[in-house]
This record gives C-alpha cells, sequence and structure tokens, in this order.
C-alpha cells in the first residue's frame, strides 16, 4: 500500500465483525477515554505537542491568535497517537518521531480548518470554527499556513523519506477532496465511489502516520506495509463512523454542526445503501431531498434510513474495516503499544464524538 497511495483491495463492506479489545481496555475505548490507550506513548505525545505549538510561534500577534483558536482543533490527536504507538510497537521512539507526529498533526488540522469552509460550518469541538470568528479568507490562508509549516518540520529532518510521503499523502488528500466535490449532488454514487473517496480523503493520512512510525523505527519493509495497511483501514472506518454521526450523532457531544453532509449533497455510505434498497417511494424522496434547496429535516432523513437499516450496514461495513486492520497487527510482537494499537481499533468503531 506505501508505494501505491491506495490498497488494492479492501474489506467486504457490510460484513458483521466484533473486535474484541484486552478486557482491562475494551470499556474505556468504548466509553471514549483515550486516555489509557495513549499511556505507552503518553510523554511522546506530550512533546509532539510542544513542537506543534513552538513551530507556529509568529513576530505577527494576529497570526499568533489565530493560531490559538485551532487548539482545539486538535482534538483526539489521533493521527499523532497512531503513529508513536506504531513507532514503540516496533523498536521505540525517536525525535524524530516526536517531530513528524506534530507534522501529521498539522495537516490534520489544515484540513479540518479547510473542511470548515468548505461544510459552512460554524462550530467544531464546541467552539466557532476559524472562519465563523475570522471570515473564511482568513481560514482558507491558516489552512495554508499550517500545510507550510508542516513542510517546514519536514524538512529538518535529516531522511527526507519522510518529506517525500507527506508531500504524496498531501496531494492524494487534495484529490479525495476534490473528488469529493465534483461528486456533490450526484444521486447514483456507488458504493465503490465512496470508499475511493474515503480511502483518499482520510484514510492514507492514517496510513501514513503508521508507516511513517515503524519506518524510522527500522521496522522491516514487510512490517512497514502491515502498519500502513493497519491505518488505512483504521482511518476508513473512522470516517465511516464520522458519517454516521453526522445523522444520528449528539450534537452537544459531538461539539459540531450535523447534518452538513447531506444539506451540501454528498452522499454517504448510510444514504448510498438507503438508496439502493429502499422502497421505490422512499428512494425516489431521498433522491428529490438530496437536490432541493430545503432539504430535509434530520427525523426524515434518519426515519428513511431506519426502513432500510442503513446506519446498522454502515456500522457493520466500520467492523469489516477495523476488522481487517487488527489483522494486520499479527506480524508485531506482544508489547503494551501493540495492546493499545488493538484497542484503538474499538474506540474507533464505538465512539460517540
Amino acid at each position: 500500500m506505501m508505494d501505491q497511495g491506495l490498497a488494492s483491495s479492501a474489506p467486504t463492506p457490510g460484513a458483521s465483525f466484533t473486535v474484541a479489545a484486552p478486557p482491562d481496555r475494551r470499556a474505556r475505548a468504548s466509553s471514549g477515554d483515550l486516555t489509557d490507550l495513549y499511556a505507552p506513548i503518553l510523554d511522546d505525545l506530550l512533546s509532539a505537542q510542544r513542537i506543534f505549538d513552538q513551530e507556529l510561534i509568529s513576530d505577527l500577534p494576529f497570526v499568533n491568535e489565530l493560531c490559538a483558536t485551532i487548539r482545539t482543533y486538535r482534538g483526539k490527536m489521533l493521527r499523532p497517537a497512531l503513529l508513536l504507538l506504531a513507532a514503540k510497537a516496533c523498536g521505540g521512539v525517536s525525535k524524530s518521531h516526536h517531530t513528524l507526529a506534530a507534522v501529521i498533526e498539522m495537516v490534520h488540522v489544515a484540513t479540518l480548518v479547510h473542511d470548515d469552509v468548505l461544510d459552512e460550518a460554524d462550530e467544531r469541538r464546541k467552539q466557532p470554527t476559524v472562519g465563523a470568528m475570522a471570515g473564511n479568507t482568513a481560514a482558507v490562508l491558516l489552512g495554508d499556513y499550517l500545510i507550510s509549516h508542516a513542510f517546514h518540520l519536514c524538512g529538518i529532518l535529516d531522511d527526507h523519506y519522510a518529506l517525500r510521503r507527506i508531500g504524496k499523502t498531501t496531494n492524494t488528500v487534495c484529490e479525495g477532496e476534490l473528488l469529493q466535490n465534483v461528486q456533490r449532488l450526484r444521486r447514483d454514487l456507488t458504493e465503490k465511489e465512496y470508499f475511493d473517496i474515503t480511502q483518499r480523503k482520510t484514510g492514507v493520512l492514517t496510513a501514513t502516520a503508521c508507516e511513517l512510525g515503524a519506518k524510522l523505527a527500522g521496522a522491516d519493509d514487510a512490517t512497514v506495509e502491515a502498519l500502513s495497511d493497519y491505518g488505512l483501514w483504521c482511518g476508513v472506518a473512522f470516517q465511516i463512523v464520522d458519517d454516521v454521526l453526522d445523522i444520528v450523532g449528539d450534537e452537544k457531544q459531538i461539539g459540531k454542526t450535523l447534518g452538513r453532509d447531506f444539506s451540501l449533497g454528498k452522499l454517504t455510505l448510510p444514504t448510498i445503501h438507503c438508496l439502493a434498497n429502499a422502497a421505490p417511494e422512499t428512494a425516489a424522496a431521498l433522491r428529490d431531498a438530496l437536490t432541493a434547496s430545503d432539504s430535509c429535516g434530520p427525523g426524515r432523513l434518519r426515519d428513511w434510513l431506519a426502513e432500510t437499516d442503513s446506519i446498522e450496514y454502515a456500522r457493520s461495513a466500520a467492523r469489516a474495516y477495523v476488522a481487517d486492520a487488527v489483522r494486520q497487527l499479527d506480524i508485531l510482537p506482544p508489547s503494551d503499544a501493540k495492546t493499545s494499537l488493538i484497542s484503538m481499533t474499538e474506540f474507533v468503531v464505538r465512539r460517540r464524538f
């Protein structure tokens, strides 16, 4: 996967799997508490956060003010944590890993800032978005600023492998966003096309995080590829759950505006499945609502999806992806970091925010 950008095969969407996290961590993973899962690399994660903050310090006060607003965007720190856990599971964490963890998070936060502009969102993590506070022009420029600093940090590393991988990954993420944009309002989007978009715009960044963690820890090629695939499938599953929560989540718990995907004409896995399996009159109403200027209320959309059990179908697809992710970890020896990597998949599919 690591040289192709996208994996050549994927788990079967909709298959039913249950991933069993270790008993002492399952409850915390399902409740959304990441503290225990990050325990093997907590100090390393704090080092990455310090690098993130220090890199963005500017001699321009208004730039510092803008950068201060994105601290809440960091949220779960999932991608840098996976990079550091992959490194620890493959031999050990170095200062270069701290730097790359900050780089991965900068790229991720930049995508969130830009996404909020594209989705016309007013709130994220229970706080106003950058666009809501400072305008969309400032938000776009701030996202660009984050990307430029990510490449600056990559450039200070002795080995330019990471710089090339981050560059290729960023290209793929942008392609995924462009592909999703051009597919908006399409009422015949297929599952295959949805998963192509999802791998590009979400999966590859998580894959690269895990790949770089393993690679810079000195892992062999087979292990690096396995960790890359683990990250890819976790990233795809994470996006599927995100799409589900955008429909049935608790807005107060999630901390951002919900229902934006459908209102902007973006089909996701639950709605694609519903269109393909609903009664003709329901499918017709759903297609009409997709392109209607006033769209439809969230309650009505949930009713349509309930008719075809499309939410559970999407959740089962996420479980299939993380089950395949866990299988990639068979190549690793036992360790606390490996245990956390396994438990992270439980968090991905059970999270509520």
